[in-house]
Order: C-alpha cells, then structure tokens, then sequence
C-alpha cells in the first residue's frame, strides 16, 4: 500500500514555490491517468525508475527541476500535485469495466483515476448547485446465485419505464433523461484508448462515464442503458466478483439485456418489425435511435426471429460491411451531458465563483475541468474575476 507520506521539496528562487508539499499519491494517479509506468515517467523526466518509486512512495524529494517536470509531462499544474484530495460523496463502490486482466491495467487504471476527479468535480459543485433527486429503483434477483432472469431484466426495464413516466415509444435523449433521474454524467475524449464506458455508486451519487471511441452515437447510446443497467442491477457487486472472467460475462449479459429491454420494449418494439429484409431495419433505426445490429439481437431476445434469419442478417450485414458503420450512423449526433456545465456557468454567470476561483479550488488541468465537465476548449483561458472599477466611455 502506498504511502500518505508528504514531502517536502526545496524552494527555488520564486518564493511562491517554496516549501511546496508533495503528496506522493496524486503523483501515482497523474501517472496513472497518463498510462505511463514508474520506468517510462523516469525517462520522460530524466531521473531513475527509483526515483520515481521513491517520490511515490514518500521517502525521496523532487528537486525543484525535477518537480516542473513532472508536472509538464503529466499535465497537471504544480498546484495539482500539492493539493490535498477534494472530498467525494462517500466511498466509490465497484466500478464496471467491460474486461479486466494485463492488457486493460493501464486503462483501468487510467479510468480509476478519471471517475475520481469526475466525483470530486461533481462534489465540489454540490456545494452551490442542487442536483436532480436520485430516482433509481432498488433491485435484487430472486436466485441465490445473484443473477437475473431474462424475465426479471425484462420487468426491471418496464417497471422503470413506468416509473420514469416514459411509456414504450423511443427515448429521443438518454443522456439528458438519465441526468434528470440524479445520475451524472460526463463524456470525456480520451485519446488513443478504447475505453467505451463505466459507471459506479459513489454514496448516494451514481455516475456514469462515457468516453468517444464510438463511430457513432446510437452505439452510445446503447452504452448509456448498459451502464443504467449496472448501476440498477449490479450495486451489491464486489470488485473481486467482476474481475472473475465467468462471472463477468454474466454480469455484462445481463447489463445487455437491460439495455435492450429499455430501449426496444417487448410491449411496443415487436409490433414494427414486419419483414426478414434487412433494409426494414434502417428506417426503425432513425426512428429508435438504436443500431441496426442491436436491433436484430433484440429480434433474437424476443423469439421474433428464429437462429436461421439471425444468421442470415447478420451475414448480410457483413456483406455490406456494416459491422463498425451503418447507415444513417451520421444523421443522429451524439447526445451530451448539460448538467455540470450548466452548473459551472450557473456559479460563473451569478457571480459565485469566477474561474480563476474554480480551477484553483479544484486543482486540476483546464483541460480537464473542461473535459469532465463539457466545457468548450479554452473557458478557462477568459479572464471572469469580479471588478468593479468604471469602464471607458
């Protein structure tokens, strides 16, 4: 286990940045966030992998050079590594990764350390603006094995359906529906990394986490309810469970079979499909805002087609190269979370924080301030301090 350890690391001939306080673990999780290892931080920085452990362990200081390096390769401000940790809402419960293992550590990691600053973004704000109410239903499985029923899913689904007042037509925005329900929220572009989505219950608060490595947004959308799935079904899930590869293939069926059922009701769904023609489908796909393919799984779940026609469809759909691009996959934009945003220009537009306040009160990057919270590019660059002084005629 790490330590909590903080160093101090030497002033250097600017006063403000004398007797600056490491603390050793949001070392760890800047690298982390950066996908890099102890030895790779080393080489970018110019010091030994030793050096490395030793900061992150708390038995070695930085010197100032050092420090400022660290801090550019990571992309976090000094202040970001000295800063004690904002609070949360209580403890993060397991977080849904799709795969565990070797070649994902770097991503989970990486995402561990995301869902982190996007909770305590979110709590930060919290603060000053008031949330939707969370309104999720609590559910537990009739089987002592602790797995659902495909008839369980289904009635989860349409008990949600009616709680939420949504009756069994499509959902034109799942994102801004969710957000109204009390789940945040945040789309977050990571590069060069195949993070789909997570979610997580951070006390009271549930969360989801989208990144943009879909092609297109009814694919999100379909990660959206998958995630919805999670955090209603699966909240009594210990990390160790997901991280059994058996056990995790269920668990993510299940959260595909919620998804499914939430998005393509049983009561309504089955009644427009009226040909084998894959073509039929393009035009339901506009009108559901679900992709062409999970639309013939659907037909599958439900008994529409038999394994002949599921196979014959799916075999078109790879004549037509259709697995990663459908058609229409341009016509339907993706959906963006509103409610952090929104609650940064709350606090900006009625003059309670400015935003030289905000980003050094959270003392993370802009950029990422940004990211998590759907700001465009650059909000942070524009000077909002209060002042009172006349302006020129």
């Amino acid at each position: 286990m790490m330590s909590d350890n903080i160093v101090r690391f030497p002033g250097t001939a600017r006063a403000e940045d004398a007797e600056r306080s490491l603390i050793p673990a949001k070392l760890r999780n800047a690298r982390l966030k950066c996908r890099l290892n102890q030895s790779e931080l080393a080489a970018q920085i110019g010091v030994s992998r030793q050096a490395v452990s030793a900061y992150e362990l708390g038995d070695k200081n930085p010197e100032p050079q050092v420090m400022y390096q660290i801090a550019e390769t990571l992309k976090q401000p000094i202040p970001y590594f000295t800063a004690p940790d904002l609070p949360c809402f209580g403890e993060t419960g397991t977080q849904f990764y799709r795969a565990f293992g070797a070649k994902t550590k770097k991503l989970n990691n990486m995402s561990e350390v995301l869902g982190l600053w996007f909770t305590q973004v979110s709590r930060y704000l919290d603060d000053y603006v008031n949330y939707p109410e969370v309104q999720l239903p609590d559910v537990e499985p009739v089987s002592s094995s602790g797995r659902y029923s495909d008839e369980e899913i289904e009635k989860i689904a349409e008990d949600l359906r009616k709680a939420w007042g949504l009756g069994f037509g499509p959902i034109s925005n799942i994102v801004r529906l969710l957000e109204s329900k009390g789940i945040l929220i945040t789309r977050y572009e990571i590069e060069d990394a195949q993070v789909e989505a997570f979610s997580y219950w951070n006390g009271n608060k549930p969360f989801v986490f989208l990144s943009s490595v879909k092609e297109s947004a009814v694919r999100s959308r379909f990660d959206v309810a998958h995630e919805l799935g999670h955090l209603i079904m699966h909240r009594g899930i210990d990390q160790d469970e997901i991280e059994d590869k058996a056990t995790l293939k269920e668990i993510e069926g299940e959260a595909n079979r919620f998804a499914g059922a939430f998005l393509l009701p049983r009561q309504s769904f089955p009644s427009e499909i009226f040909t084998t023609r894959l073509d039929a489908f393009k035009e339901l796909k506009l009108r559901w805002k679900v992709a062409i393919q999970a639309m013939i799984y659907r037909c599958k779940d439900l008994g529409i087609f038999d394994e002949f026609q599921i196979t014959n469809l799916y075999k078109q759909i790879s004549r037509r190269k259709w697995r990663k691009i459908e058609p229409y996959d341009d016509k339907i934009p993706f959906e963006q979370p509103r409610l952090l945003k929104r609650a940064v220009e709350l606090l900006v537009d009625n003059e309670k924080k400015t935003t030289s306040e905000i980003i050094s009160e959270l003392s993370l990057s802009k950029r990422d301030i940004e990211r998590l919270c759907k700001l465009p590019e650059g909000y942070f660059n524009v000077s909002q301090d209060f002042d009172s002084s006349p302006s020129l005629k």
